[in-house]
């Protein structure tokens, strides 16, 4: 079967089902009771891996996206039109986000939409992006999502251009010159993959051995075997997944007693959970939100991201990682631009006032996109942690 008739499969399927709208509960109407009387809500969608390998982050993501929505509409929603955020999960599979990204398109009329969560579905959408010419805000990291411009994409998380530069500089930094290198086989892994082994050599280090895992894998023994054999001074891992905590466990297995160090997609509480006492020690770059007082304490960054994690903590019992982080800013940054729109806008005029934004204070860092660029960080927004003691702390 080809993948457009999966695809075709899916939308029809879609058309039989309900999508739950952020904010609900039971069905309610999240808009009831918010902005102007006889005002249309505005209507954004979001693709979100809610199953599935990367499930992991796009639950964060929802919390974060039906959080901050109640919120949004209990202070009289945007210009007094009560926002509606239509959820779709594409269970972190490719057709699926197409389809769901059509579905949003065709029959919910949305003006822009947020998502998906990884890289591989992300670009997946695109062309149904370009195509309707409805802004999408990506919230995969690879840099392939804005390394080539796209006029219609957007991307809140920091990406391997700017990770992985920090990454090879640390190593280099340590005399850790022997890299074993293991990777996840999605598109966030086969992204830093490339780039690692493309610029490696500059920082006067080199890959020993370069290792792949499935998402689905439960035993990378024979990769880090391999690795072992090279002789790697250090093990870099590039992975979001949850199977990325066996790496660190069977490190411990085999006593490979050199450090691991990982992207910015292993910093949440899942991976700490799943590597247990072999993950103490493991280095990982990310985001601010996992220690906001790097932000500078009083900083409108602070404010935002501070209100942010008690907000978060208070509704769902645990600190927001930089998943729920990167759904925040998605929104937000949508939620800004409809701000400063006037009546009768277009997906086109939306699009066009989300590539002004410039100084917002997100939770990733501070954001200022342009014509040419459509990621808007820099390597100021990026720090780098420590599992210490069950938690993520900084690194000296």
């Amino acid at each position: 079967m080809s993948r457009r008739l999966v695809i075709a499969g899916l939308i029809v399927a879609l058309a039989l089902g309900t999508a739950l709208p952020a904010g609900c509960a039971g069905g309610d109407d999240a808009t009831d009771g918010s902005g102007d009387a006889g005002k249309e809500p505005y209507v954004v969608g979001a693709v979100l891996s809610l199953t599935g390998a990367q499930s992991a982050l796009g639950v964060p993501e929802k919390n974060a996206i039906d959080l901050e929505v109640a919120r949004i509409n209990a202070e009289g929603g945007i210009n007094g039109h009560p926002l509606e955020v239509i959820i779709e999960d594409d269970a972190s599979d490719v057709d699926q986000a197409i389809a769901r990204t059509t579905k949003l398109i065709e029959q919910d009329n949305v003006l822009a939409i947020i998502g998906s969560t990884g890289t591989g579905q992300s670009m997946a959408m695109r062309d149904e992006i370009n195509l309707a010419q409805v802004p999408q805000v990506a919230l995969g990291s690879g840099a392939i999502i804005s390394r080539e411009l796209d006029p219609w994409v957007f991307q809140t998380p920091w990406t391997a251009d700017l990770i992985v530069p920090l990454a090879l500089e640390y190593l280099a930094d340590q005399g850790l010159t022997n890299v074993g290198l293991i990777t996840e086989d999605t598109g966030f892994g086969k992204d830093g993959r490339e780039l690692i082994g493309a610029t490696a050599a500059d920082h006067g280090l080199t890959v020993v051995s370069d290792q792949v895992f499935k998402p689905a894998d439960t035993d990378m023994t024979g990769q880090l075997t391999v690795i072992k054999g090279a002789g790697a001074d250090v093990v870099l891992m590039w992975s979001s997944v949850a199977a990325s905590s066996i790496v660190p466990k069977n490190m411990a297995q085999l006593n490979l007693g050199i450090p691991l160090v990982c992207s910015h997609g292993v910093a949440k509480q899942e991976f700490i959970d799943g590597a247990g006492e072999a993950g103490e020690g493991v280095l990982a770059f990310a985001g601010k939100v996992l220690a906001p007082e790097t932000y500078g304490v009083g900083t409108p960054s602070y404010e935002a991201a501070t209100g942010f994690v008690e907000r978060y903590t208070e509704a769902y019992g645990v600190a927001p990682d930089h998943f729920a982080g990167h759904a925040y800013d998605g929104l937000y940054l949508v939620v800004e631009a409809l701000k400063r729109l006037d009546e009768g806008f277009t997906p086109s005029d939306l699009r066009d006032e989300i590539e002004r934004t410039s100084g917002f204070p997100g939770i990733g860092g501070v954001f200022t996109f342009s014509a040419t660029d459509h990621n808007g960080m820099t390597s100021d927004d990026i720090v780098m942690y420590r599992i210490e003691g069950g938690a993520w702390v900084l690194a000296e």
